[in-house]
């Protein structure tokens, strides 16, 4: 890690290349990240869950578990106990080590780029990880957004940290990590390209600075991650394959007219 950090500092800051390197960099970290909290919280789910208390969450289309726990009875007082004390012990490991990773997870990512200068405490995206994977794998009312978000912006603040870059690159690396997390985990690299350059504002304004580097970590982090799935859910249409066949170019003609009249509506 220490031989890669000197690499990079080495590397010259003012070429183009700067932002490919590290948004590159970013989204192998995000990417893994997201994979380790995936899998966190299904472990969670394995174990506490499904057997015990004999609920199972639903999944989106096309989501892919890694374990195949046994179901066991369903049983409503005990699914209660296990969410809350799953919810105990998540309230309990955040406000001992890492109050500011409580809540949803974006707006402290988001007061973190506009008030803090990007700056994330090196816990921040460990502890968010098990707190999250916690309240989620025992059926807490959560989703994967938040926690996520923060957890990659995390990561991209760190990694800023250590190679002592200037507040106003540590607060780009911070989004394009957002962006990494959010477009690994739900398998949205476009998507996650544009979510932390929109998210930062109330208003219909677009943070243009951390465009790119979101889009180059976001697809990096969703390669990384999609090395994880069965190979027919890596690029497979969500809703089956579909039956169309092009005999000329010109009959995509008039559809790509009416995508142009589209757009610029």
């Amino acid at each position: 890690m220490k031989s890669l950090i000197g690499i990079i500092r080495r590397y010259d800051l003012h070429s183009t290349g700067k932002w490919l390197v590290l948004s590159a960099l970013i989204g192998i970290v995000a990417g893994l990240g997201a994979i380790v909290f995936q899998f966190l919280t299904q472990a969670i789910q394995a174990i506490a869950l499904i057997p015990l208390a004999g609920y199972v969450p639903g999944e989106a289309a096309g989501e892919h578990p890694y374990l195949e726990p046994t179901v066991g009875a369903f049983t409503p007082w005990i699914l209660v106990a296990v969410m809350a004390i799953g919810g105990l012990i998540s309230g309990w490991i955040v406000y001992t080590f890492a109050p500011e990773a409580e809540g949803h997870g974006t707006d402290a990512a988001i007061d973190a780029f506009h008030n803090k200068r990007g700056d994330i405490r090196a816990r921040i995206p460990f502890i968010k990880t098990i707190t999250s994977a916690l309240t989620i794998g025992t059926a807490g009312s959560a989703g994967r957004e938040g926690p996520i978000a923060q957890i990659g912006a995390g990561f991209g603040a760190f990694l800023a940290s250590k190679l002592k870059l200037s507040a106003r690159d540590r607060r780009i690396m911070m989004a394009a990590g957002m962006s990494a997390g959010v477009g690994a985990i739900f398998r949205a690299p476009l998507a996650g390209a544009l979510f932390s350059g929109e998210i930062l504002y109330r208003e219909a304004d677009l943070e243009s600075d951390v465009v790119v580097p979101s889009a180059v970590a976001s697809t990096v982090a969703y390669s990384i991650y999609n090395m994880t799935l069965r190979p027919e859910l890596r690029f497979t249409p969500p809703f089956g394959e579909l039956k169309f066949h092009v005999v000329s170019p010109l009959e995509l003609l008039p559809y790509t007219a009416l995508a142009g009249i589209l757009t610029a509506v």
